[in-house]
């Protein structure tokens, strides 16, 4: 399976995700998603009471630089380890 089917794979499973997983995950996920599949920031930072999109700006932004690939690999790594986590908190 190459790099690109096994990270759509993960943007599938990671829909699975559990509702604790944490803001702080979910924001990293969205910043490595964005960057794999648009990449570097291509938009303005949402204004100061726009807290929400903001922080989604921000992850992106936090990541900016990487290569698509290296996005989708650190965002395969990430959707498999809160995976992990969820399964071993519910055993």
């Amino acid at each position: 399976m190459g790099l690109q089917e096994e990270f759509e794979e993960y943007a599938e499973k990671a829909k699975t995700l559990p509702d604790s997983t944490t803001n702080e995950n979910k924001l990293i996920l969205y910043g490595l998603y964005k960057q794999a599949t648009v990449g570097d920031v291509n938009t303005a930072r949402p204004g100061f009471f726009n807290l929400k999109d903001k922080a989604k700006w921000d992850a992106w932004k936090a990541v900016e630089g990487k290569s698509k690939e290296e996005a989708m690999t650190d965002y395969i790594t990430k959707v498999k380890q809160l995976l992990e986590e969820a399964a071993a908190s519910t055993s």
